[in-house]
C-alpha cells in the first residue's frame, strides 16, 4: 500500500473511532474519563437528585423528605462514599403535587442535570415513572403508588405497598388494629378514601385486608372529592356512623392526607363517637404546633411502615443523629424525613453491592438477589420489593400531644391480592 493510501486509511479509521466514542458519550450522558459511558458517574462521584411535593394546593408538604435524603447521603460521604465515590446530591425538585411538574422534574434531572439515580421520589403523583423506566434511571421512594410496583428500575424503600394482580397485601394495618381493639372477630370497620384512582384502589385493597383479618367491613367508599377538602362533612359522617346495622362501627379507617383527616375526625368527634380512628398519614410532631390540629388528631392511631421514633434501636439512634447533623439543630422528627432517609439508604446499599465498576447494568445486577436485615423498615429483599411490601410496620397513637406506640413494629405474613 502506498504512503498516501495508508495515510488516508488511518485517517478514516481514526475518524470512525472518534465518531463511535462521541455517539457512545452522547447517548449515555457520560461526562468523565473512566466513566464516560455512564450517566451521572465519574471517577469520584455519583450524581443523585430527588422529586418531592414541597408545596401543594392544600398546604400539605413533604419538604422534610429532602432533609432526610441529605442526612443519609451526608453520612455516606463522611464514611468514604460508595466504593470510593462521593454522592453529589443535587437536592429535590418541587413538583407541587402536579402531574405535569412531576414529569418535567424527571426530565430535567435526567436530561439536563444528568443524574445516575433519583432518590427520593415522594409525591401523590408519579407521572414521570414511564419516562424514568424508559431512560433506565434507578428511582427510589415510598412505594405507595402503582408505579413502584412492577417496573424494573423503580424501587419502594419498604417494597411495593400497592398490591398487584398475582401479588400480596400487607397485613400491618389490620393486624395492628386488632392489637388495639383486643381482637378482630365481631369488630366492624368503615373505610373512607378520596374519589380518585388511588382512592378507589385503596378501598379495593383495604376492604380485602381488613376482611381477611376477621373484621366486618360495613362501609368502604372512595367518595370524598380529591380536589378540595369538604367544608361540610355531615353527609359522610351520617352514613359512616349508621353503617353497622344502624350503629357506629368500632373503627373508622381514613386513607387520606392530613387536611382531610383533620376535617373528618373533627366532625366525627363532634357526634360523640367513641370508637377508634386511624389513618396512614399523621405521624408528624410539626402538626402539633396548632391547637386545633392537635385536638382533631388526638387519640388517632397512625399506621407506619417503619420503626416508630419512640421505639429504641441502634438504627433509630443513628437516624436521629444523622438528621440532627444535617439540620444543624435538634428538629422534631417526622415520617417525611424517614421517607427521604430510607429511599437514600436502599439506593446506597444496592450501589455498594454493585462494586467499583458502577453502571446501570451492574446496579440492576446487584439489585437482583439483594437482601439485608435489621433496617428501619425490616428485612429487605429485591426484586421481591418490586412486587410486594416487606410486610413490616407499627401503629402509634397521638395522646395529649405526644405519640406512643400502640402496636409495636413487627413483620406480618401477607395475604394474596384478589
Amino acid at each position: 500500500m502506498s504512503r498516501p493510501t495508508r495515510t488516508f486509511a488511518a485517517a478514516v479509521a481514526a475518524t470512525a473511532l472518534l465518531l463511535a466514542a462521541a455517539c457512545n458519550s452522547a447517548s449515555s450522558g457520560g461526562t468523565s474519563k473512566g466513566a464516560d459511558s455512564v450517566r451521572g458517574v465519574t471517577d469520584t462521584r455519583i450524581k443523585v437528585g430527588g422529586i418531592v411535593s414541597m408545596t401543594t394546593a392544600s398546604g400539605y408538604s413533604k419538604k422534610d423528605t429532602d432533609l432526610g435524603a441529605k442526612a443519609r447521603f451526608d453520612r455516606a460521604n463522611a464514611e468514604g462514599g460508595v466504593n470510593g465515590r462521593d454522592i453529589e446530591y443535587l437536592g429535590a425538585e418541587d413538583d407541587g403535587q402536579d402531574p405535569a411538574r412531576n414529569l418535567a422534574a424527571a426530565r430535567k434531572l435526567v436530561q439536563q442535570d444528568k443524574v445516575f439515580a433519583i432518590a427520593p421520589m415522594s409525591s401523590t403523583t408519579f407521572s414521570g415513572a414511564d419516562f424514568l423506566q424508559k431512560q433506565r434511571v434507578p428511582t427510589f421512594g415510598w412505594g405507595t403508588l402503582p408505579s413502584f410496583c412492577g417496573p424494573s428500575y423503580i424501587y419502594g424503600f419498604g417494597g411495593c405497598m400497592v398490591p398487584m394482580p398475582g401479588g400480596t397485601i400487607s397485613q400491618t394495618w389490620p393486624e395492628g388494629l386488632e392489637q388495639v381493639l383486643g381482637g378482630a372477630r365481631g369488630r366492624s370497620v368503615a373505610i373512607l378514601a378520596n374519589d380518585s384512582d388511588a382512592g378507589k384502589f385503596a378501598i379495593r385493597t383495604y376492604r380485602q385486608s381488613f376482611a381477611s383479618a376477621g373484621f366486618e367491613v360495613t362501609f368502604a367508599k372512595p367518595s370524598v372529592p380529591a380536589t378540595s377538602v369538604p367544608s361540610d362533612w355531615s353527609a359522610y359522617t351520617k352514613e359512616i356512623l349508621r353503617s353497622d346495622g344502624g350503629r357506629a362501627p368500632d373503627a373508622i379507617v381514613s386513607v387520606m392526607q392530613t387536611p382531610y383527616n383533620i376535617g373528618l375526625f373533627t366532625a366525627v368527634k363532634r357526634t360523640g363517637y367513641a370508637g377508634v380512628l386511624t389513618d396512614p398519614t399523621d405521624y408528624d410532631p410539626g402538626l402539633l404546633s396548632k391547637s386545633a390540629t392537635r385536638k382533631a388528631l388526638d387519640g388517632v392511631h397512625v399506621l407506619l411502615s417503619f420503626q416508630p421514633f419512640e421505639q429504641e434501636s441502634a438504627a433509630m439512634t443513628r437516624f436521629r443523629k444523622d438528621i440532627r447533623k444535617a439540620a444543624g439543630e435538634d428538629v422534631p422528627l417526622n415520617m417525611h424525613m424517614m421517607t427521604g432517609y430510607m429511599s437514600a439508604d436502599l439506593f446506597l446499599a444496592i450501589a455498594e453491592k454493585a462494586g467499583r465498576k458502577l453502571t446501570v447494568a451492574s446496579f440492576q445486577k446487584a439489585a437482583d438477589g439483594f437482601t439485608d436485615t435489621g433496617t428501619l423498615v425490616g428485612d429487605r429483599a429485591e426484586p421481591k420489593g418490586q412486587k410486594e411490601s416487606f410486610g413490616c410496620g407499627a401503629l402509634v397513637q397521638l395522646k395529649d400531644g405526644e405519640y406512643t406506640v400502640s402496636a409495636p413494629f413487627r413483620c406480618y405474613p401477607p395475604i394474596p391480592f384478589k
